[in-house]
Parts: structure tokens; C-alpha cells; sequence
């Protein structure tokens, strides 16, 4: 089976990273199209081995980005295509049904209350009927398409996943960093990664630092949110024991140089903290689904601390004691840990794999008109040309 897949990013991030894992994994002949703004220049995330094509796309709704998907899916011949994230999902979804393809699958890694706008729905779900099947990377997803409108037939839920392996802890690396960052080897450095965005709450690691003496910060990752965060940090009087390493191609070197990891955002699945702790991280969560399933089964992961909601004092209340035990280990890492095969990379590409020959068996599905028509019960939502709607 031919595969290509689309995905609209513009850097290495979480989706990026799943549809490396995937490809590597698939039995399949893969190759990747990234569909990035004008300004970018790269395939990040990409391995090597795999055919990648990059498109440009500047909007949701951009018909010279169609039109140069559907060649490229004509010249390919592809057997199926699958989408990833709400750009590649649109454009994706009616370029392969204009280029004659068989089969079309999307993922959808996250779709943020951002997305709820009645024209990125509009738009989304005009072009949800030209696929078969849509995979949710958690129960939240999932919920979110069907409250868009949805049918519940056509969604399944395969999670989100990670490499243990690709996290395993380095001394060497660990050295490399810390003296890249200018951190002392004794010093505990507390670490957050993910995108600089108000509702991941860095304010709130930043106000905790500062009632946790001689410790430093790390934020890896960058957003609209970095100047506010700088500008906090000068006010809390922590600027110098805060860094702000900026986005990376891939987070064990940093999560190397960490000693205690934490993740304060209220909603998010959770897979930094489950890099973190491959790592050898403790971890203190506010939220992160494959965890949270652990302590409801009364499996806990070991140096793992879920934050209680709305008691801002749990956080430096927690690092402190984080960095107790710390100091009570001499410094030393705790053993990699893992929630279980169902958030591993091959549980991920097993899912997949199996439903692409479930869908392969079905009769392919041809054009464009029929589908939209048969969206019974609603007016027409095909946007006119030159419509757009903001990219989450």
C-alpha cells in the first residue's frame, strides 16, 4: 500500500512527532507532504529515509495549495491518504478526492477551544465528508468532533504515543546541556516543555521559582506567551534563574539536563510527561491522561505527583519537596518508567496499520460532489473562494 502523509506544521512539533513515529513503523511504502507557510523553509521532523515534499499553504482555505496537492497525488498514486491537524485536513481531504484517491484518513492531534469559531467548523466539516474515518488522539478530541457535528461511526480513538527509547537518560548529554545553558552541576534545574501559550500556565512555574531558593527554570519551547513570561519573570525577581531555551528539534538533551519536570497546564494529554519520565524524571502534572488512568487502576507511577486543581500553593509546595527527595538520592536519577504498550510508538502503529486494511477492504470512494450532498439536514457550508478561516 502507498500512503502519503500531510500534515500542516510549521516545525517538529507533537504532531510532527507522531507522524515520524508512525512512518518509521508502517509495513507500508510512506511518504510525507508538510504543508508550511511562506516563510518556512524546511520538512522538520521528516525522517530521512522518507520521500518528503513541501507545499505551501498560507491559509485553511487556499485553492493553489489544492491544486498543488492534488498533482501530487496524481503523479504519486497513492493508495490512501491520511491528514494530519485542521489545515492538511481540509486542503488534504478534498485535494485527494479531486485526484481520484481511494482512501482518505485524518488524524487530529489537538483541536484547541480556539477552533470552536463557526467558520472553522463550517469549513472543517465540509471537508470531514470527503474522508472516511477520522482518528482522535484522545478521548477530549474525540468528544470535541462529535459536539462539532461529527457522525460517532466515523471517528475512533487511537492515543497519542511515544519512543521510550528515545528518551533513555545520557550523563554525557547531561553535562553538554547544563554547560550549554550555563548551569552549575549542582544546581537543581526544574524543567517545562511546550509551546509558550497562556493556557499551558508557565506564569504559574515561574511565580513558583520563586519561593524555591537556588533553583533555576527551564522552558523549552516558544510562543506568543515568551515576552509576558519574561516580563514576569523580571517582576517575580527570578530573571537570572530563569532560561528560555526556545523550540528544539527534540527534547532529550534538555530533559537530560533536568532534574524535576513539570507541566502546570490544566488541559493537555500529557505525552511531555510521559518523555519526562522515560527520562527519569519526577513529574508533577496537573493533567495527563495516561497517568491519571494509572492511579484509577491504583497502579501509580512511581515519582510521579498529580498538582490539586486550584490551590495555586501546590506547585512550589510540591517542588520543594521534589527537590528534598533530590537532594536525600545525592542527585541521582530515578529509572526510566513507563504508563504501559497502549502510549508506545508500536501500539500507535499497530492501531493505524489495522485500520488502513480495514478501510482498504471497503470500496474506494471517488469525487467530491456526492459527499457534500449527501450532508443531509444542513445548509451549504462549502466556503466560497477566497474565504478563510485562522489557523489554530
Amino acid at each position: 500500500m502507498k500512503v502519503l502523509h500531510v500534515i500542516s506544521t510549521r516545525g517538529p512539533g507533537s504532531a510532527g512527532h507522531q507522524v515520524r513515529l508512525l512512518v518509521r513503523r508502517l509495513p507500508h511504502d510512506s511518504e510525507v507532504a508538510v504543508l508550511t507557510p511562506p516563510d518556512a523553509d524546511a520538512c522538520a521532523g521528516v525522517p530521512g529515509s522518507v520521500p518528503a515534499h513541501r507545499l505551501t499553504a498560507s491559509r485553511d482555505w487556499d485553492p493553489g495549495a489544492i491544486r498543488e496537492l492534488r498533482a501530487l497525488m496524481r503523479a504519486g498514486r497513492y493508495d490512501l491518504v491520511h491528514t494530519h491537524l485542521y489545515r492538511a485536513s481540509v486542503l488534504g481531504r478534498i485535494a485527494a478526492r479531486l485526484a481520484g484517491v481511494r482512501h482518505v484518513v485524518a488524524t487530529e492531534h489537538h483541536l484547541g477551544a480556539d477552533a470552536l469559531s463557526p467558520g472553522r467548523r463550517a469549513l472543517y466539516l465540509a471537508g470531514e465528508r470527503l474522508g472516511e474515518v477520522t482518528i482522535a488522539g484522545s478521548p477530549a478530541i474525540a468528544g470535541r468532533l462529535r459536539s462539532w457535528g461529527v457522525p460517532d461511526d466515523r471517528i475512533t480513538m487511537i492515543p497519542k504515543a511515544i519512543d521510550a527509547a528515545e528518551f533513555r537518560f545520557d550523563r554525557r548529554l547531561r553535562r553538554v546541556a547544563r554547560s550549554r545553558l550555563g548551569v552549575g552541576p549542582g544546581v537543581p534545574l526544574v524543567g517545562g516543555v511546550g509551546r509558550l501559550e497562556p493556557d499551558k500556565r508557565f506564569d504559574l512555574l515561574i511565580r513558583a521559582i520563586a519561593e524555591v531558593p537556588d533553583a533555576c527554570l527551564l522552558l523549552v519551547g516558544d510562543g506568543p506567551a515568551r515576552p509576558a513570561l519574561e516580563r514576569l519573570a523580571v517582576i517575580e525577581g527570578v530573571a537570572d534563574r530563569v532560561l528560555f531555551a526556545g523550540p528544539v528539534a527534540h527534547t532529550r538533551e534538555l530533559l537530560c539536563a533536568m532534574d524535576v519536570f513539570a507541566s502546570p497546564a490544566p488541559a493537555t494529554f500529557g505525552l511531555a510527561t510521559l518523555e519526562a519520565i522515560a527520562c527519569g524524571l519526577p513529574a508533577l502534572y496537573a493533567t495527563c491522561l495516561p497517568l491519571e488512568e494509572r492511579i484509577i487502576s491504583r497502579t501509580p507511577v512511581r515519582g510521579t505527583h498529580r498538582l490539586a486543581a486550584r490551590d495555586r500553593e501546590s506547585l512550589p509546595r510540591a517542588l520543594r519537596a521534589e527537590l528534598l527527595c533530590l537532594a536525600e538520592r545525592g542527585g541521582e536519577r530515578l529509572p526510566a518508567r513507563s504508563v504501559g504498550s497502549r502510549y508506545d510508538a508500536e501500539h500507535l502503529a499497530a492501531s493505524v496499520g489495522r485500520l488502513y486494511e480495514r478501510i482498504a477492504g471497503r470500496p474506494g470512494r471517488r469525487g467530491v460532489i456526492a459527499p457534500l450532498l449527501a450532508h443531509r439536514g444542513r445548509k451549504s457550508i462549502f466556503p466560497l473562494h477566497g474565504g478563510n478561516a485562522r489557523n489554530a
